[in-house]
């Protein structure tokens, strides 16, 4: 196991109704790196992360993750900083690994704080009060993703996009040193998608957070990755920087669409363009 892991998942199977869709993954997110999870729909890299999250038991497989959380719970050590996810109790594990889940609830009747504040429940003993740690924890969540003027507001009344800031929010005060995020851009425009990458970005560098998170656009997982893995049909089949992944051919194999790629002028980072029927008449016009 390598000692720079942040979390490490082994030969993981998952079924849903008797039917594998996963299928021996091995999934390595690098401890206070960002990895994206790509591959068409249908491929299982939102069911492997919810895996590893432990929100769906694996029929087979390890998840391991480092010694280093903030909690102070036991767990059962691999002798190489690694606990076994599987084993942790639920508060252990939730005060170790935060989940941005793609599709949430809205809460009726409650204020953004108040939502932003679910993120302490690791941390409180029963009918305790917020102390100045879960406070000072939930007032940077509300800065950190712009949403501090809307504090007091009730969730009802937002949009889709500021609803998905304050869920992050949510996860990001609950301070572990995992957060897996599944399509945390969706419902956001260009700049809030922008801003939120950024901080994905700066969670990592300046934090030291491992991050995970699954996205269907490839150029944002090449911009805001140290790392990618590529899925198809359930299983692992490219995984390092986006440069050794983003192979024209592998691309146009698995996305069952020709995909060019070249380097950004500026950035130098792998670019792609999906390249559709009108595309192709222009180019026999030409």
């Amino acid at each position: 196991m390598t000692a720079t892991a942040g979390l490490s998942a082994s030969d993981v199977t998952i079924a849903y109704d008797g039917t594998d869709v996963v299928h021996g993954a091995d999934l390595l997110l690098p401890r206070g790196r960002v990895t994206a999870l790509i591959g068409p729909n249908g491929s299982g890299k939102s069911t492997l992360l919810r895996a590893v999250a432990r929100l769906k038991q694996p029929r087979s497989g390890s998840v391991l993750i480092a010694e280093n959380g903030h909690g102070n719970g036991s767990g059962d050590g691999d002798g190489t900083g690694m606990l076994d996810a599987l084993a942790l109790s639920r508060a252990e594990f939730a005060r170790r690994v935060t989940l941005l889940a793609q599709s949430r609830p809205t809460p009726a009747g409650l204020s953004v704080r108040e939502v932003v504040g679910f993120g302490r429940h690791p941390y409180r003993r029963r009918f305790r009060s917020p102390d100045a740690a879960d406070l000072a924890a939930i007032e940077r969540a509300l800065t950190l993703t712009g949403v501090a003027e809307l504090a007091d507001r009730g969730v009802e009344s937002l949009s889709g996009g500021q609803l998905q800031r304050v869920w992050l929010a949510c996860g990001l005060a609950q301070e572990t040193d995992i957060l897996l995020l599944d399509e945390p851009t969706t419902y956001l425009d260009l700049r809030y998608q922008v801003e939120i990458l950024d901080l994905v970005r700066e969670l990592a560098d300046v934090h030291g957070v491992t991050v995970g998170l699954v996205l269907h656009d490839l150029d944002q997982a090449a911009a805001v990755s140290d790392r990618v893995v590529l899925l198809r049909s359930g299983r692992v089949v490219a995984a390092g920087t986006a440069a050794e992944v983003y192979d024209p051919e592998l691309l146009t194999d698995v996305y069952g669409i020709r995909i060019e790629v070249e380097p950004d002028p500026i950035s130098g980072v792998p670019r792609t363009r999906a390249v559709g029927s009108h595309h192709l008449r222009t180019e026999r016009i030409r």
